[in-house]
């Protein structure tokens, strides 16, 4: 029997060492471009993903698995779905770990909000950003890529497959959280004049968003993807692993 943490987030690490470190077995699935390290620690680790709600459903009763944390990115909708249906199917308990949203707090007042990749590009034509930086995920730069005539700062997980513009700087994420020194060191040196990013929430990655504050960056900011109705949602490794602690009954193992 064990508790399942999915996601390669900084969230799914945390909430993975601190069920381990409480005596409650768990394994960690990570999905996509998503990292996440848990040195020195028995954590059992898989790599990659499910083709289905049925083929995670099997997994699930295979494992013996007693519930569901997915602590992935909030913009993997089709991760969230497949967890969500696999729970179902196996008959556990699921649970989503997410953020609270940056647009529901103090930032979204000087900031452009845009459903989607393509939304944002128009954006920032329409704004005449010169030098962007883009802070997303691998696949969405794709949407970006006849932006060859300009200076464009990229920062992702893992280095895109197809050939980048000679005009761009790719950098790799040094993981989280960014510093406030950080952010503005690389912003403020690039002269970047706009940001285009995801509203992830939370505060590990909201130096950057500061750092805009401070210099006049604009924000072009994507909004989260829809969840499913009736999801459970908790907003921090603490909800999540008291959510955990309700559902673990120790003579099980």
């Amino acid at each position: 029997m064990t508790f399942l943490v999915l996601g390669g987030t900084a969230y799914a690490r945390d909430l993975s060492l601190r069920l381990e470190e409480s005596g409650i077995p768990v394994q960690a699935v990570l999905f996509g471009e998503e990292n996440i390290h848990l040195p020195d620690s028995p954590i059992a680790l898989m790599s990659g993903g499910f083709d289905s709600p049925e083929q995670a459903a099997g997994f699930l009763r295979s494992r013996g698995v007693r519930g569901v944390v997915d602590a992935s990115h909030p913009f993997a909708p089709e991760v969230t779905r497949t967890a969500l249906g696999a729970a179902e199917a196996a008959g556990v308990p699921y649970v989503r770990l997410l953020p609270p949203a940056w647009e529901a707090q103090r930032w979204p007042k000087a900031w452009r909000w845009v459903d989607d990749a393509a939304a944002a590009k128009r954006t920032v034509e329409r704004l005449g950003g010169s030098r962007p930086f883009l802070s997303l995920g691998r696949d969405p730069l794709r949407e970006f890529i006849d932006w060859d005539d300009r200076y464009v700062l990229a920062r992702v997980i893992a280095r895109p497959a197809w050939e980048i513009p000679a005009s761009w700087e790719v950098i790799r994420s040094s993981g989280f959280p960014h510093t406030y020194a950080g952010e503005f060191a690389l912003l403020s040196s690039r002269r970047i004049d706009v940001m285009v990013t995801e509203d992830a929430g939370g505060t590990l990655d909201e130096a950057k968003l500061r750092v805009a504050e401070r210099l006049g960056i604009f924000v072009v900011m994507l909004r989260r993807p829809a969840l499913p109705p009736g999801l459970r949602v908790v907003q921090s490794v603490d909800a999540a692993h008291a959510w955990v602690a309700r559902h673990w009954r120790p003579q099980d193992y």
